[in-house]
């Protein structure tokens, strides 16, 4: 197996990741310390940014959590500001965080869908915006990743608020890719597909479902945190500076079957 490390340095090099405590994120921001740089875990959980920061370290890498609710904007911009308090720069912003639901479209209510897209694509917005000035106030490049999901790509039932705000998070991408990319600023989408998460758990334990996604992707598997290891050091690579406004599919073939 190759380690995210063995193939890309990212020492001195500043990334952020949101909802990085957990989930996906966890395995993105694993990868950037494993390749070397250093990691803002935001999080609105104290303990589970503590819990995430002492992995990382772990990893001898410079790890520290914020507390940060990305809807708010104020919460983001003192984020932004103790981030860089504590690290000096930033490089990297991965707008990860996000939460989901599953509600018949039918019965959805209007403050299901705006509680939904405050978090999943106006926290995008905030923590990417507030990302975007510092990289374009520095002048030295970077790069902005958004976390979409395969429902961006196939039906959701159920999700409805979820897949429009996923599929929302690559049209943002792609307009950040041509507008930055005069300063340098790579923005690409990751589409992630079923992956073992704590939010994922409810769905893995209905058997016949759990059966019928592991058959219809072609690994056979669903992903780990392990998987996006080695994707999320490959985006924060300051040497792929040609690479932006892709989305970059990890699910196993599940989308393409």
């Amino acid at each position: 197996m190759v380690s995210s490390s063995s193939v890309i340095d990212l020492s001195g090099r500043v990334a952020i990741v949101t909802g990085g405590n957990r989930g996906i994120g966890l395995g993105l921001a694993r990868g950037i310390a494993r390749a070397g740089g250093s990691v803002a875990v935001w999080g609105r959980r104290p303990e589970r940014n503590d819990e995430a920061v002492r992995e990382l370290e772990a990893l001898d890498a410079k790890a520290a959590g914020f507390v940060c609710d990305v809807s708010n904007e104020k919460g983001v911009a003192q984020a932004m500001a103790a981030t860089l308090e504590t690290f000096g720069r930033l490089d990297t912003l991965v707008a990860n965080a996000g939460v989901s639901a599953q509600t018949p479209f039918v019965d959805m209510r209007l403050a299901d869908w705006r509680s939904l897209m405050a978090i999943n694509l106006e926290g995008a917005f905030l923590s990417l915006r507030e990302a975007a000035r510092v990289l374009v106030e520095q002048a030295e490049g970077g790069a902005l990743v958004g976390v979409s999901s395969a429902s961006s790509l196939h039906g959701a039932p159920g999700q409805e608020h979820y897949a429009a705000s996923k599929t929302a998070v690559l049209a943002v991408m792609r307009s950040l890719a041509v507008e930055l990319a005069r300063h340098g600023i790579r923005a690409n989408s990751l589409v992630p597909g079923w992956t073992e998460t704590e939010m994922t758990a409810p769905a893995r334990r209905h058997e016949r479902f759990l059966e019928n996604t592991t058959k219809r992707t072609p690994v056979r598997r669903w992903a780990t945190l392990h998987d996006f290891e080695a994707v999320g050091a490959f985006l924060a690579d300051p040497g792929i500076s040609f690479h932006t406004g892709d989305s970059i599919v990890v699910d196993g073939g599940y989308t393409v079957f």
